[in-house]
């Protein structure tokens, strides 16, 4: 399939496991992806493995908790009339603890990586999609967001603002054929989930006894799913955010 042929994809947190698969995943679709991560090493040697593969990859270094180096990124895409097809706000980070023993700092953090972040990147992509006659915007979301897991406060909380942020959006701006959506993941395959599986003494088996449907997902399938809502054969979905979690309701 070549779905996105001629399209320009951003990807934020692009160098990470899920973050990888998505941009994978577009590039093989025919894309120009944008990897953007703060890890340069990574994203470069990302968009590097892409280009061997016959895709269109580049990665560029931006802090999203600073507003004005997503202007400057953006503008950068922009200036000489370059579009913006899909925005993929997928970049996030993750703080443990119940609210006694999370610091206001891991609690600010939090709100300014998986919320303000996409705010500002919002704020300056919206008026490009705008002026090119539309667009669509994917933010990642968490099933945690949705269903509360223990112990995550400050995590459940800001993806619960990215599901309402989301959904606020999309109603917003589908007049101007931008549309909107969101992705609720629940517990997924990567290196990070069974580094901190095996601190904690539990297996991947544990994790997939708890899932209906018997296991937990893989990045590739969140990918899939991203690709689909950015796609128009989702060319009616707008200001949803879509639960990818194997029936599972809360880890």
């Amino acid at each position: 399939m070549n779905r996105f042929e001629n399209k320009t994809v951003v990807v934020t947190g692009g160098a990470g496991d899920i973050g990888a698969a998505i941009c994978r995943r577009f590039a093989a679709e025919g894309a120009k992806v944008w990897v953007v991560d703060t890890n340069v090493e990574a994203a470069e040697e990302l968009s590097a493995a892409i280009r061997a593969e016959g895709g269109n990859a580049d990665f560029r270094n931006v802090n999203l908790t600073d507003a004005k180096a997503i202007g400057s990124f953006v503008t950068s895409l922009t200036e000489d009339g370059g579009q913006i097809d899909v925005l993929c706000n997928n970049a996030g980070l993750m703080r443990r603890g119940p609210l006694l023993e999370l610091s206001p700092e891991d609690w600010s953090l939090s709100f300014k990586v998986n919320v303000d972040a996409l705010f500002h990147m919002c704020r300056v992509v919206i008026p490009v999609m705008q002026a090119q006659g539309g667009g669509v915007i994917i933010n990642t979301a968490s099933q945690w967001g949705l269903h509360p897991a223990p112990g995550h406060i400050a995590y459940n909380t800001s993806k619960a603002a990215v599901v309402a942020f989301t959904e606020n959006l999309g109603r917003d701006y589908a007049p101007d054929n931008i549309r909107v959506n969101g992705i609720a993941p629940g517990e997924v395959r990567t290196p990070m989930l069974e580094s901190n599986l095996a601190r904690s003494g539990r297996s991947i088996d544990d994790l997939n006894a708890l899932v209906p449907y018997g296991r937990i997902g893989e990045p590739e399938e969140i990918a899939a799913l991203v690709a689909f809502l950015a796609s128009d054969e989702a060319g009616y979905l707008c200001g949803t955010v879509v639960e990818i979690t194997g029936a599972q309701a809360v880890a």
